[in-house]
């Protein structure tokens, strides 16, 4: 699937997919965070930010594009940093990159392939240390959700880099290809943010962000559904594969990370 099909995707949902959506509300107390402190920020040296969650005591998942700097070039693991429960310079712990893995089939070079880049845009991330704190809880992961099922997103971005914030209900308006459409409210920093499904109190991940989309003045990201391509990802993880902290990771070329298109749909990648 193309970026040109995404556009065409975007352009044809109706106005009222965002009727029924809450608006994004920062976390400024611990009560606020509370069942919600294993989402963290994921600071990149000088690189900037994603977000991240913990799915393991010792594994964050996060978007495989957070693992490249502007120039196109791999991440050292060590310059990583995860924050979970980060709010107004206090975390529930830190912890150093100590492994990191992008999905197998995520590329910067799948030129003009939007669609596929969102796909697999995954990775997971081995902490130096586990975290083993009682209020900070892995997430277990979820089903691929239907369209027209009640999401939500925890993540961090800029103008809100110091707490992280809450969209307790968005839309997932389109399934194409195991990318998903959403109403969910992101910007840059958001990168790799865990998108709940919720069921029976019990919050799951069922995608992560990969990019944000505007389309006649209104917000939509994108994410896939995490329930396939997860499985590869974490076989590799478990043998071993990945970039070790001091080891100098492979160089890629970076793609363009956002364009116009004659439908009036801005693509653009809410890098670090």
């Amino acid at each position: 699937m193309r970026s040109l099909i995404i556009a065409a995707v975007l352009a044809a949902l109706p106005v009222f997919a965002w009727a029924d959506d809450t608006g994004l509300k920062q976390m400024k107390t611990g009560g606020d965070t509370r069942g919600w402190e294993a989402v963290g920020r994921l600071n990149l040296g000088v690189n900037g930010f994603c977000t991240g969650a913990l799915i393991r005591d010792n594994v964050v998942l996060t978007a495989a594009h957070c693992l490249f700097d502007e120039a196109g070039n791999a991440i050292d693991p060590g310059t990583i940093e995860f924050r979970p429960g980060w709010r107004n310079g206090f975390a529930s712990a830190f912890r150093k990159a100590k492994r990191t893995l992008a999905h197998p089939d995520y590329s910067y070079e799948a030129t003009g392939n939007q669609g596929a880049r969102v796909k697999y845009d995954l990775a997971l991330i081995e902490l130096s240390q586990p975290i083993r704190n009682t209020q900070v809880i892995p997430f277990d992961m979820g089903q691929k959700p239907l369209k027209g099922a009640d999401v939500g997103v925890v993540s961090y971005a800029k103008d809100r880099a110091e707490a992280p914030s809450i969209q307790e209900t968005c839309s997932v308006l389109a399934r194409r290809f195991a990318t998903l459409v959403l109403s969910c409210d992101v910007d840059f920093g958001a990168s790799g943010a865990p998108i709940f499904s919720v069921t029976d109190g019990t919050a799951r991940i069922v995608s992560v962000v990969s990019a944000k989309a505007e389309m006649q003045g209104r917000k939509v990201s994108l994410g896939m559904a995490v329930d396939g391509p997860m499985d590869d990802l974490m076989a590799r993880f478990d043998d071993g594969e990945g970039t070790v902290a001091g080891i100098r990771p492979t160089s890629t070329r970076l793609l363009m990370s956002g364009e116009r298109r004659d439908t009036g749909a801005k693509f653009v990648s809410p890098k670090p």
